[in-house]
């Protein structure tokens, strides 16, 4: 593999730091934003911000206190990765996914914590009101109106590569210190996208190692370092992360913990766009070219186009779904596409 270049890591821009005054103040800042920042000391006060202060054990122990009496879905890595939950040299993930109940599991982060390099522990994504029972009640930031999805990440030092959201994304540092690397949604091409039907956490990731890039499997990685930003945050600081921006995430320290928000700006009836585009590669991407080119027209007709031309000439009670969409008309869509995928 070729060696690093300090220089090109090194010089990334730092991400922009905001002062919020209260919800309000966040609301509106949130509702304008188009790029990312990072608000210092938002959640300092929460009481999970205040037991991992104390230690990692009693942020545990906090959370052990709130826990339902349920199984965990947690990913565990091997020794001598560095923390780095990614694929192996088969392209196969180089971690096993288990289920297991909190008690043991955080019985292990406990076992491995003062190891030198352990295998990383990672609880990614758990649902705050489904798994504990007061937690997002004691701990959570004033989003107004938003219809979010509140989720908690725990684990020991663990490395994931650069991917995007769909939804709108305020991470919350509860425990610990991370550190976010974040790539403009127009630097996909240069992040060395991998696979989209294996993965490992449902998004394509970054094939580059941030932390020793190989420029000559992947030069363009170097435009990339260009455009990114980072942030490391310590505990009570969060980071929004606009929809669509890649973002490399590094827990720093031997136990840390996040809390995320999501949520969309369209209405939840509305489809995937990555539905979309793994049928567009099920139908489309294999025709012949001719085929191909006309359906790219038809595409940029239909979707990317300017609605009105595309139903000037069509009665308004007779557009149907080319109309602007409603639950009724989204529901006929989504009915008529289970009907055809299932034949």
């Amino acid at each position: 593999m070729a060696e690093a270049d300090p220089g090109a890591i090194g010089q990334i821009a730092p991400i922009e730091e905001i002062s919020i005054a209260d919800a309000p103040a966040l609301d509106e800042q949130l509702r304008n934003a188009t790029k990312p920042f990072v608000v210092r000391s938002l959640v300092s006060d929460w009481p999970l911000v205040e037991a991992g202060k104390k230690s990692g054990r009693e942020a545990r122990e906090y959370l052990l206190r709130k826990r339902r009496n349920a199984q965990f879905t947690v990913s565990i890595g091997e020794p001598g990765t560095g923390g780095r939950l990614f694929y192996d040299d088969a392209m196969q993930m180089n971690f096993r996914t288990v289920r297991a109940k909190l008690p043991e599991i955080f019985a292990q982060i406990d076992a491995a914590e003062d190891q030198a390099d352990p295998p990383p522990i990672y609880l990614a994504s758990i649902d705050m009101h489904d798994f504990f029972d007061g937690l997002h009640e004691a701990n959570h930031v004033d989003l107004g109106k938003r219809d979010c999805l509140a989720s908690i990440w725990i684990g020991t030092r663990t490395r994931i590569a650069a991917h995007n959201d769909f939804p709108q994304n305020l991470a919350c540092v509860a425990v610990g210190r991370r550190r976010f690397t974040l790539f403009p949604p127009d630097q996909f091409r240069n992040l060395y996208l991998g696979p989209i039907d294996n993965t490992p956490a449902g998004r394509a990731v970054s094939m580059a190692d941030l932390h020793n890039p190989d420029f000559a499997a992947h030069p363009r990685f170097r435009e990339a370092l260009k455009y990114a930003q980072v942030a490391e945050l310590d505990a009570g600081d969060a980071l929004y992360i606009p929809s669509m921006w890649y973002h490399h995430v590094e827990g720093l320290d031997r136990f840390n913990i996040l809390v995320n928000y999501w949520w969309r700006e369209t209405p939840r009836w509305l489809g995937q766009p990555q539905d979309a585009l793994n049928h567009a590669m099920l139908s489309i991407r294999d025709l012949p070219e001719g085929e191909k080119a006309h359906w790219r027209e038809l595409f940029d007709y239909y979707v990317f186009g300017k609605p009105e031309e595309v139903t000037a000439h069509i009665p308004e009670k007779g557009r149907g779904v080319l109309g602007p969409l409603t639950t009724e008309t989204a529901s006929r869509i989504r009915s008529f596409l289970l009907r055809q995928l299932s034949r």
